[in-house]
């Protein structure tokens, strides 16, 4: 991972700027009477991020966002998450007149942040505790009729923050574009929970592309996206929401709103959340003498399994345990019965060990890119991102990259749900597990559901009071950063023990995983699982093994007991 931009970058990019402003200075200095002369009017949109939202600007991987804090003026500004596989870069395309001077400036504050014309010249400042100004002159060419304009951070370097941002030139071609895009047609809603409601429209014209879309929810704009799908979160449970959208273009105009659409969100503690409301318990297929999955839904009731894992195969290829084929081979004939039979399947990615697939992918698009493979390969209606170990859950930019991943994939399929897996303490989550809280409430990253997994935390005998704990305090953290009430926070959470004895001898009986379930339901929780179903079988004084749970138990008892979570 980077730390900070090489040595030799940085001379390259101070080379190079010089350079271009050189040559920009020759081309200005040879033709001072050619080029129209910039008048002061900014011709940005949303200069300052006043309005609340990122509209029209877009930012890669999702990982910008609108700050109350620090500000350079206003009360609002820009706040670029960097990660280790991304800038963060944010931009703006505006229409512009041909050969004319304009100057590009802005505020910035944080460690190598850059402002910038695409294909031409930027700058950059290291600023991590003030704002500082950077400008950027330049001349368009002599056809040039629109300019794409951006403001990033360095891989590694924190969050980058700019503000009050500024294009100084007359508005783009001679104002000859004043066509506003066809309305959004055919809005419909494609999917609800008791926080947030999917919806998907048709396609816009204009004469020079459609740039964007802003979502509204009654006169307020809620969210903007670039396709022609979105998922508007942080709702209320049962509440009667009216969504409308807009086109816009280049230059900024605004079509007018599509049909609008009028959504009622699920009872908090109903049963609204799909595949998440049932129980789902892990079955391996590479470990532990797996057993037949229909004649274990046979016997138990249970209809969901969570299949593990999903690894990379080497260069970001998803594959079953990195090894077994994605399609074709036993883990899809295994789901294609577990179907015929009535049931489905969430994939597990991730895991406490093997080359998994949010470490090894390069950016939060690649990851996307994988897990869409596996959506697309069995038309997936749940995913779930085990998060452990160091190269993974301890690891804040692997973190976000998995997070903007998720917020990718789920507004690329309306009503898929999205699943995030992780350990605990007995009171709650440990530190990375309150970071992973609230960076996918700082990337707007709409989960599902969050799991906590209470076992291996060395929390003694009480298995029962310390699981009740730590999703307690998950709970509590859910409310805190989300402005959620209780309902509404136990609906986004879940809860994957394990059976038996724990690789630190703790022991789950069945009557406490029954107490647990009932817990749970009367709690109205989003998940109840348990690794694994291989070992659902007795072996009194066993130990911990692949195939057994350690313990005296019936056959398949804590599938039937899971089989009982109705949520």
């Amino acid at each position: 991972m980077r730390t900070r931009p090489p040595s030799g970058f940085l001379a390259r990019s101070r080379r190079a700027f010089v350079a271009v402003l050189g040559s920009a200075a020759l081309a200005l200095a040879g033709a001072l009477a050619v080029p129209g002369t910039a008048h002061a009017a900014n011709v940005l949109s949303n200069p300052g991020f006043e309005s609340g939202s990122l509209s029209p600007w877009s930012c890669s991987g999702n990982l910008g966002s609108v700050v109350s804090s620090p500000v350079h003026g206003g009360s609002r500004a820009l706040a670029g998450a960097v990660t280790s596989a991304d800038t963060a870069q944010c931009a703006q395309t505006v229409t512009v007149r041909p050969d004319t001077a304009y100057t590009l400036s802005g505020w910035v504050r944080g460690s190598y942040v850059y402002l910038g014309v695409d294909g031409g010249a930027s700058t950059w400042a290291s600023s991590p505790s003030a704002y500082t100004q950077l400008k950027v002159p330049f001349t368009t060419g002599a056809s040039q009729t629109s300019v794409k304009l951006y403001v990033h951070g360095w891989y590694a370097q924190g969050t980058y923050y700019a503000d009050d941002i500024s294009l100084d030139g007359p508005g783009g071609g001679g104002g000859s574009d004043t066509q506003a895009p066809s309305a959004p047609a055919n809005l419909t809603s494609t999917g609800k929970t008791s926080s947030s409601v999917s919806l998907s429209w048709s396609a816009s014209s204009d004469n020079v592309g459609v740039t964007g879309y802003d979502v509204y929810s009654g006169g307020n704009q809620v969210l903007s996206v670039s396709g022609t799908s979105a998922t508007v979160g942080g709702l209320s449970p049962s509440t009667a929401y009216t969504f409308t959208v807009k086109a816009r273009d280049a230059a900024g105009n605004t079509s007018g709103s599509s049909n609008a659409v009028s959504v009622t969100t699920g009872a908090g503690g109903g049963g609204d959340t799909g595949a998440f409301k049932q129980a789902a318990p892990y079955l391996y297929l590479g470990w532990g003498d797996p057993p037949n999955a229909a004649s274990v839904m046979s016997a138990t009731g249970v209809k969901w399994y969570t299949m593990a894992f999903m690894l990379d195969s080497g260069g970001c290829n998803p594959a079953w345990d990195g090894n077994r084929p994605l399609t074709g081979g036993v883990d899809q004939s295994t789901i294609n019965q577990i179907r015929s039979a009535g049931g489905d399947i969430v994939p597990s990615f991730g895991g406490w060990q093997g080359s998994k697939l949010g470490a090894n992918c390069s950016s939060a698009s690649a990851l996307a890119g994988a897990l869409q493979k596996v959506i697309d390969a069995y038309s997936l209606k749940a995913i779930d991102m085990d998060i452990e170990n160091t190269d993974e859950f301890e690891n804040e930019a692997v973190q976000a990259r998995i997070l903007t991943a998720l917020k990718t994939v789920k507004a690329d399929n309306p009503g898929l749900r999205t699943i995030v897996t992780f350990g605990t303490t007995t009171t709650g989550p440990t530190y990375y597990g309150n970071r992973l809280v609230e960076q996918a409430k700082s990337l707007n990253a709409n989960i599902d559901v969050f799991t906590i997994m209470p076992f291996d935390f060395g929390g003694g005998s009480d298995m029962y009071g310390n699981t009740v704990n730590a999703a307690e305090g998950l709970k509590a953290k859910l409310k805190s950063t989300f402005g959620w009430d209780d309902a509404t926070a136990y609906s986004h959470l879940g809860i994957s023990g394990m059976n038996g004895l724990s690789d630190q001898q703790e022991n789950t009986t069945p009557a406490i995983w029954t107490q647990i379930r009932d817990w749970s339901n009367s709690h109205h929780i989003a998940r109840l699982a348990y690794w694994a179903v291989n070992r659902d079988r007795p072996c009194a004084g066993g130990g911990v093994v692949s195939n057994c749970s350690g313990i005296s138990q019936s056959e398949w008892q804590f599938t039937s007991i899971t089989a009982g979570f109705k949520g």
